[in-house]
C-alpha cells in the first residue's frame, strides 16, 4: 500500500461516510480522513481502494463500528447548557403535570445528557430513550462511570445524591441508570418503526446537526418533527439553528435559552424541504413588528468587501453600499465567503477559504472568517488556534478576543472567557456581543448586579450594532432575537427590560 492515500479514494470515503452516518467533512479534512482510512484498511489487510469498496456494501457492519468511534465527536458533560434543563423541568411540571412524558436524547454519546434529563425529571413520570450511532460510547453509558471532569457543571447536591465515588471515578445512581433505555441507532436511517408519529414529547438533539450534510440534517429534523407530539419540544445545541432546515417549529425563549416547539400542524413535505425565510427563525414569538428581517443579512453581504478587514480590528466607519451593488465580486474571496455564510452555506464558505493560495489564506481577514466558520461547526480547537495566531499579530483585535471568549466558555473556562470579553469591550466600546456574553456569564455565576449592568449595555449597543457583526457573531440569530434575549435575561435578573 502506498504511503499516501489516493485523493479519489479519500473523496469516495468522505462520500460514503456522509451517506452512511450523515457526517459532513469538507476537503480541508482530507488528511484526517486519509489517516483514518489508511489505519483501518491496514488492520484487516486491505488496500485503501478495496476497503472503501467494502464499506459501500450495505451489509458491512464490523468495519463501521471502529470508524464511527473515530469519526464522531463524543466530548460532553453533565448539565451542558444548564438553562435548557431548567426550561425542560418547568415546562414539564407546569404544562404537562400529571401525565407521562416521553423524552428522546438523540446523539447521546456516553450518556451524560440522558442521565441529566433523568435527574431533572426525577419527580415526574418520564420515559427516557437515548440513541447514538457509536456503540462504544453506548457501552460506556450503560456502565455509568464518569470522571470528575464530566461532572464539572453538576451542582454539589446532585453529585452527593446521585453519584458514588469509586476510586478516581463516580458511578451514577443505578435506579436512574435503569430508567434510561439506550439503543444503537443511526439518525440518518429512516427507521419507521422507531420514528413513529407523535412518539415523543421532548427531543434533545444537541451538537449533532452541525456535523451533518444539509440534506441529512433536513431529513433528520423532518423525522424528529413527525415523531414529536403537537406542542412537543426540541432542544438543539447553542450554535445550531433550524433556519433552512424546517418550518415545523416555533422558536421559544425562556430561562435564558432558546428552544423549539412543534407546530400543531406539520407543513407539507415540499414546504418543509425548502429553505425557510431567515426572518421566521430569527424572530421569537414575543417580538412584535418586522424588526431586523432579511434586509440585515443582505446589508452584511453588501458591506463585506469594505468591512471584513475591520472586523479583526477596531471598526472604522464605512459608507453604505447601494442596493445595486449587493452582489459580491467573486474576485474578492473573503467577501464571497461572507456572502455564502449569510446564505448558511458554511461548508462552501469554509472550502473557499481553505482553497485560497497560502499567502492569501494567512492574511488576517481570511484567517478570522475561517475561525468564525470553524466555531459555527464546532471545531473549537482549530478556531482557538486561529484566535491565538490573530492575537499574536494584533492584541488589539476585538473580534479575535470575543471569538476566543466563546472558545474558552465552550471548554468550561469561564474566567478566561470573561477576561477576553472585557478585552474586546474595552478595545471596541461599541461592540455589543462581548457585553451580552459577559451578562450571560454573570447570570450563570449568580452575580445579578453585574448581569444587569452588562445586559443593559448590550441591549443599548445591539440597536446600533453593524449588521455584518450580527451575522458573524449572532450565533444564527438576528438583531431582534438577540434583543429579546437581553430583555428576558434582564427581567430574570430583576432589571428593566
Amino acid at each position: 500500500m502506498s504511503a499516501a492515500v489516493d485523493r479519489e479514494v479519500v473523496a469516495r470515503f468522505r462520500n460514503v461516510v456522509t451517506r452512511r452516518v450523515g457526517l459532513h467533512f469538507d476537503a480541508g479534512k482530507d488528511a484526517f480522513l486519509a489517516d483514518i482510512l489508511r489505519r483501518h484498511a491496514a488492520v484487516i489487510g486491505l488496500d485503501d481502494f478495496w476497503f472503501v469498496e467494502q464499506l459501500e456494501n450495505p451489509r458491512a457492519a464490523l468495519e463501521w463500528r471502529g470508524l464511527i468511534q473515530e469519526l464522531t465527536v463524543a466530548e460532553t458533560y453533565f448539565f451542558r447548557n444548564p438553562a435548557q434543563f431548567a426550561a425542560l423541568r418547568d415546562v414539564v411540571r407546569m404544562d404537562w403535570a400529571g401525565r407521562a412524558v416521553n423524552v428522546l436524547s438523540a446523539g447521546c454519546a456516553s450518556g451524560e445528557e440522558p442521565y441529566s434529563i433523568a435527574m431533572t425529571l426525577v419527580d415526574c413520570s418520564a420515559a427516557i430513550s437515548a440513541i447514538d450511532v457509536n456503540g462504544v460510547m453506548l457501552a460506556k453509558a450503560a456502565i455509568g462511570r464518569y470522571s470528575a471532569w464530566s461532572l464539572r457543571e453538576t451542582a454539589a447536591p446532585l453529585r452527593a445524591r446521585y453519584f458514588a465515588a469509586s476510586g478516581n471515578e463516580f458511578v451514577f445512581d443505578p435506579t436512574l441508570r435503569r430508567a434510561v433505555a439506550f439503543e444503537e441507532r443511526n439518525l440518518v436511517a429512516d427507521d419507521a418503526a422507531f420514528w413513529r408519529p407523535e412518539a415523543f414529547d421532548v427531543v434533545f438533539c444537541r451538537n449533532v446537526l452541525m456535523y451533518f450534510a444539509p440534506a441529512n440534517a433536513r431529513a433528520a429534523i423532518a423525522r424528529i418533527a413527525r415523531s414529536l407530539t403537537p406542542g412537543g419540544l426540541l432542544f438543539l445545541g447553542h450554535a445550531e439553528t433550524l433556519r433552512g432546515l424546517s418550518r415545523d417549529f416555533e422558536l421559544r425563549h425562556t430561562h435564558g435559552t432558546f428552544y423549539y416547539q412543534r407546530k400543531p400542524i406539520l407543513a407539507p413535505v415540499e414546504a418543509s424541504d425548502a429553505p425557510s425565510d431567515p426572518a421566521w427563525d430569527a424572530l421569537p414569538p414575543a417580538v412584535d413588528g418586522a424588526g431586523d428581517t432579511g434586509v440585515a443579512w443582505y446589508e452584511a453581504i453588501a458591506h463585506a468587501a469594505q468591512r471584513v478587514r475591520t472586523i479583526v480590528a477596531r471598526p472604522l466607519a464605512a459608507p453604505a453600499t447601494p442596493l445595486a451593488e449587493m452582489v459580491p465580486d467573486p474576485a474578492l474571496p473573503v467577501a464571497h465567503a461572507m456572502a455564502l455564510m449569510a446564505d448558511e452555506h458554511y461548508a462552501e464558505a469554509l472550502a473557499l477559504l481553505q482553497a485560497l493560495p497560502q499567502e492569501r489564506a494567512r492574511q488576517s481577514d481570511a484567517l478570522f472568517l475561517r475561525g468564525v466558520l470553524l466555531m459555527h461547526r464546532g471545531d473549537l480547537a482549530d478556531a482557538e488556534r486561529i484566535c491565538e495566531t490573530l492575537l499574536l499579530r494584533d492584541g488589539d483585535s476585538a473580534g479575535a478576543h470575543y471569538l476566543m471568549a466563546l472558545c474558552r466558555e465552550a471548554y468550561g473556562d469561564r474566567d478566561a472567557a470573561a477576561l477576553h470579553d472585557r478585552h474586546a469591550a474595552s478595545l471596541d466600546p461599541g461592540f455589543a456581543m462581548p457585553r451580552l456574553h459577559l451578562g450571560l456569564l454573570a447570570r450563570r455565576a449568580g452575580d445579578q448586579a453585574e448581569a444587569r449592568r452588562e445586559l443593559t449595555r448590550a441591549a443599548t449597543l445591539l440597536q446600533a450594532e453593524e449588521a455584518s457583526r450580527v451575522l458573524l457573531f449572532g450565533g444564527g440569530f438576528g438583531r431582534e432575537a438577540l434583543l429579546a434575549m437581553c430583555r428576558a435575561e434582564l427581567a430574570s435578573a430583576d432589571g428593566t427590560p
